[in-house]
């Protein structure tokens, strides 16, 4: 596309085809692909905050959490991003091979541990969920990305205990309404650097 939306011409010669026809190919219902970054340093937290859709912060306390967050939110507000442009989610390493067993001292209530890989949680189920639960009432993330340390084994508790108790209790959707994984994250449609001035698209222009 040209400025202003209009159709561009396309100008190439292949072995395969030529390229004198206008682009036929519609847009992805996404605008583009969800962009998910691994805040490791400070150089991926500057490449978060400016690009992501999906800012991952390391943390072992709500505390913790917050200020990850709002030192994320700061950068982005520096660099144009709108509040709600972005969704950033507290990284945990989760190992479940305790099953109902109460979590460690020092996990639980108390946080997951630091270790080299990340913040590690390591109990049951249960408490897991009861973290989450307690980290949600705090407000300090938008939500949780969760690595199962083994995943043969923690899938299944985490599905069949942890998710099952956040959706009895409310916290964690027993469906997913929209069709694609922007929509799922409740992001808008990112608009096309081609699009006219002042045009809005979200992830609901589309069907």
């Amino acid at each position: 596309l040209s400025g202003g939306g209009r159709p561009r011409w396309g100008d190439f010669t292949g072995g395969a085809f030529p390229g004198q026809d206008p682009p036929a190919a519609p847009r992805p219902p996404q605008g583009r692909p969800v962009h998910v970054v691994d805040v490791t340093d400070d150089h991926a937290r500057t490449v978060a905050a400016r690009y992501a859709d999906v800012a991952l912060v390391r943390a072992t306390t709500p505390v913790q959490a917050a200020g990850e967050r709002d030192r994320l939110l700061e950068q982005a507000g520096s660099f144009g991003r709108r509040p709600g442009s972005a969704r950033i989610l507290v990284s945990l390493l989760v190992d479940l091979g305790d099953g109902e067993r109460a979590a460690e001292p020092g996990h639980g209530g108390g946080g997951p541990r630091p270790t080299g890989r990340g913040p590690l949680y390591r109990g049951g189920p249960v408490d897991l969920a009861e973290l989450i639960a307690a980290w949600h009432a705090a407000g300090v993330a938008d939500g949780f990305h969760l690595v199962p340390v083994e995943p043969r084994r923690d899938l299944e508790r985490l599905v069949n205990g942890t998710a099952a108790l956040l959706q009895h209790r409310g916290l964690f959707r027993t469906f997913y309404p929209g069709s694609t994984l922007r929509e799922h994250l409740g992001l808008p449609r990112p608009v096309t650097p081609y699009a006219t001035s002042g045009a809005t698209l979200t992830a609901s222009d589309h069907s």
